[in-house]
């Protein structure tokens, strides 16, 4: 069953004409993963490259989550599918948001073929905004302070770009509070068989 969706998946075409840089669905995913990660989309490196977090935020990540390159890339035990599987291009501000119509085609296909995830970290808004819907606060910081709310499922995040500087400094218990409980859930969820 995994195998077809991912076929089908890295075939799919459906964001196509809104995409400037053409569809390149870029994820992971294996039928042991324990750890899901959820971020936003592909960034403009990552398409390049098509490898996830492959950018100055996956550095980040893979900082927080205290794991090497080698234990984050290890499909059989951890799934990286983004809201939006393709990259959507650059705006004003950035990248554009992930594609509407993505997450909502893919992810339960993902889910229902990934039995074994018991921790699915939400990095930044709009993958909080699918997976928590209702239950999300009015702010990120109050998404992501709450964290302890959505366990033992889910572990919101914020996005780790660097132009989160800010907020990672106005939010000093998130280092100080939050990551030794991610941390320590990660190794728990990854640590187990």
């Amino acid at each position: 069953m995994l195998q077809h969706i991912i076929a089908s998946a890295l075939a799919c075409r459906l964001c196509e004409a809104n995409l400037p840089h053409g569809p390149k669905p870029t994820f992971v995913a294996a039928e042991g993963a324990r750890l899901l990660i959820v971020g936003q989309a592909p960034g403009r490196r990552v398409h390049d490259t098509g490898i996830p977090w492959n950018d100055p935020s996956g550095d980040k990540l893979r900082a927080w989550l205290e794991l090497e390159r080698e234990a984050f890339y290890d499909r059989r035990r951890i799934a990286i599918i983004p809201a939006g599987l393709c990259y959507p291009g650059t705006g004003e501000r950035g990248d554009l948001p992930p594609r509407p119509e993505c997450a909502p085609t893919w992810h339960p296909r993902f889910r229902a073929a990934l039995p074994r995830i018991r921790l699915t970290l939400l990095l930044g808004q709009y993958a909080q905004a699918y997976y928590l819907g209702r239950r999300r606060k009015k702010s990120l910081a109050e998404t992501v302070g709450a964290w302890r709310d959505y366990a033992p499922e889910f572990f919101p995040l914020p996005h780790p770009s660097p132009r989160n500087r800010l907020w990672l400094k106005r939010n000093p218990w998130f280092e100080r509070d939050a990551l030794p409980a991610l941390r320590q859930r990660v190794g728990a969820v990854l640590g187990s068989e």
